[in-house]
């Protein structure tokens, strides 16, 4: 065998091996992922009506078109509407309406890898009730204290002593029925947004003058007090004393607020990245009874024309004053970003 003939044999495997080296050569380096978006400020609305814009404003839409008109959305498997986010790391999403729908999309984005929540806050926003004895259709609240109406024994008042309550704690829910929010984040909250000027209604004001409480025919302003979140959409004034009762047997503020999710988001916030950075904020658009010359079945089941109005005013309202707060945590990250400062 000639020396010639060996190295002809050889030249397949000395090409073969230059065009995998070459090829090793050119081979892109493998893409790494994204990384995530650090959210700043998370804003969770319950529902939206129709559209994102252009269309009747629900409890989003205000809020969309103030932060996320140009965002590409982002969707979440889990979650019941895709996230928006912009270049500030201010991020929000629809999350459904009553505790599980809401927490349980709030969870899946919580622990998506497309988002750092390591340093955010939270606006738990979206409309609520207030009892004419405390709020006003059109206010806007802080809520100081998150309580859980549902996690209990009831029965019927006809199977119990007249004038005692038909409510008692079940065990073994302490660490989960109520959260007191972070005063000093309250305080914050109010200092930035309290004097906003909100709007009002002259259907909203006509109806205030049906209750005689005072608060109820207040002109709407910012407060603050305990939001009570029950998947129970309760009327009337025997389930108002109730709330005001369980608010109380919790030692929790003045209850101010009925709403349907707050305290089940902010559990699921809680198992993750604590409570400390949560706020709740609500708008009033219905009392939570009728008044004294209705039944609370008429308050139910309006008649035309009979609805408390003021709607359109109060989602704008929330906004308003919701936006004070986001925009000042946005501007002053560097202070704010390993916690609340002191106020």
């Amino acid at each position: 065998m000639s020396v010639s003939f060996l190295s002809r044999a050889r030249w397949p495997a000395l090409l073969m091996a230059a065009a995998v080296s070459a090829g090793c050569a050119s081979t892109p380096s493998t893409p790494t992922a994204a990384a995530p978006v650090r959210v700043k400020v998370f804003v969770a609305a319950m529902f939206e009506i129709g559209q994102n814009t252009g269309d009747r404003a629900g409890e989003f839409q205000h809020w969309y078109e103030r932060y996320w008109k140009d965002a590409k959305p982002v969707t979440v498997p889990g979650a019941l509407q895709p996230v928006y986010c912009n270049v500030d790391g201010v991020c929000g999403a629809v999350l459904g309406m009553g505790k599980v729908n809401s927490s349980s999309s709030m969870q899946a984005i919580l622990l998506n890898p497309a988002f750092d929540f390591s340093q955010a806050y939270y606006v738990i926003s979206g409309v609520a009730g207030t009892p004419p004895s405390r709020g006003t259709i059109g206010e806007v609240n802080w809520a100081t204290w998150l309580v859980d109406y549902d996690l209990g024994h009831r029965w019927a008042p006809e199977e119990n002593k007249p004038g005692e309550p038909t409510f008692m704690p079940r065990k073994g829910y302490e660490n989960y029925r109520r959260f007191q929010l972070n005063p000093a984040l309250v305080g914050w909250a109010m200092k930035l947004s309290g004097d906003t000027p909100l709007k009002d209604s002259d259907s909203a004001r006509t109806y205030r003058l049906r209750y005689p409480d005072a608060a109820a025919r207040r002109a709407p302003f910012v407060g603050t007090g305990t939001h009570m979140t029950g998947d129970t959409f309760f009327h009337g004034p025997g389930m108002s004393n109730q709330a005001q009762y369980i608010a109380k047997l919790y030692g929790a503020d003045d209850y101010v607020i009925t709403e349907m999710e707050a305290a089940a988001i902010t559990l699921v916030i809680n198992r993750t990245h604590g409570t400390d950075r949560v706020m709740s904020l609500r708008g009033a658009v219905n009392f939570d009874q009728g008044n004294p010359k209705e039944t609370t079945l008429q308050h139910l089941d309006p008649a035309p024309g009979e609805t408390a109005g003021g709607f359109a005013e109060t989602v704008e309202n929330i906004e308003k004053v919701g936006s004070r707060v986001v925009d000042h945590i946005v501007a002053n990250w560097p202070q704010w970003q390993g916690g609340v400062p002191k106020l």
